[in-house]
């Protein structure tokens, strides 16, 4: 039986998930995880992604615990025969692919003196080619769901143009170019591609680029008018929603999540 729409108990509304079958990129945690919890919490099937096997299987724990399904899929998305690894995985255990969360990047800030190939080339494989290449391997399967719906995770890094930031934010600014190109292209099958571009969010993503984590949160916090970083959690809330068919009518767009970190308030 296919996901469907429709009003759940008391009147509140159906996500019109349950059965259907998500993958997560970068699901071992921060964001990710928070997404796959909702998910599993809304009825999903998820399959897990990411490159650290045992927070994935600590996020499968968490979902099984709570009645949910979930599988996990150790892969890196860099590694050019991921996508393909990782949508049959998703067909071999659901026999379906209804949605996609493509979540996992890394991140360096460096200056430009400080780069070199293997680091440039990282951030482009993770954060933009397999994005691309994992929605190419599961469109069949895509155009087949009722739920159609794929979502992109990029970064306000992408809008605001930091000094220090030119590989990262480059990478984030082409996947909201990714997101809505894509979106033009797709919507005549009826599949839809959205983006989220967080601010500051509360993710273990940032011990990788701060030599004092304690400052770089404050640094962080400051930058953002509504006076504090994110959670993962109000992340998840709106991808979940763009999966959702309560957002059947929305595509390419790329919907800044910062606390108003991007407003030009010259």
């Amino acid at each position: 039986m296919s996901p469907s729409q429709s009003a759940g108990p008391a009147g509140r509304l159906d996500l019109g998930l349950a059965g259907a079958a998500v993958i997560v990129t970068g699901a071992g945690s921060g964001i990710g995880a928070a997404t796959a919890r909702l998910l599993a919490g809304a009825g999903a099937n998820v399959v897990l992604v990411g490159r650290r096997a045992e927070l994935l299987h600590e996020v499968e724990d968490s979902i099984k615990a709570g009645s949910g399904q979930a599988i996990c899929v150790p892969a890196d998305l860099a590694e050019p025969g991921s996508s393909r690894t990782v949508t049959e995985a998703c067909l071999g255990r659901f026999a379906r692919i209804d949605g996609l969360v493509n979540n996992a990047a890394v991140v360096r800030h460096k200056p430009l003196g400080e780069w070199d190939i293997a680091g440039f080339d990282e951030h482009v494989a993770t954060n933009i080619r397999a994005p691309f290449f994992l929605l190419q391997a599961a469109l069949p399967a895509l155009q087949q769901s009722g739920v159609r719906s794929v979502v992109n995770i990029s970064s306000s890094s992408g809008t605001l143009h930091r000094v220090g930031q030119s590989v990262y934010g480059m990478t984030k600014s082409a996947l909201d170019y990714l997101t809505r190109t894509l979106a033009g292209e797709l919507a005549p099958l009826g599949v839809r591609v959205n983006c989220i571009a967080p601010g500051p969010i509360d993710t273990p993503i940032h011990a990788t680029w701060a030599d004092d984590l304690e400052e770089a949160y404050r640094w962080l916090g400051s930058q953002v008018p509504l006076g504090r970083i994110g959670r993962p959690e109000e992340v998840a809330a709106w991808i979940v929603l763009l999966l959702s068919p309560v957002a059947s009518f929305l595509t390419g767009a790329v919907i800044p999540l910062d606390g108003g970190q991007v407003i030009d308030r010259e």
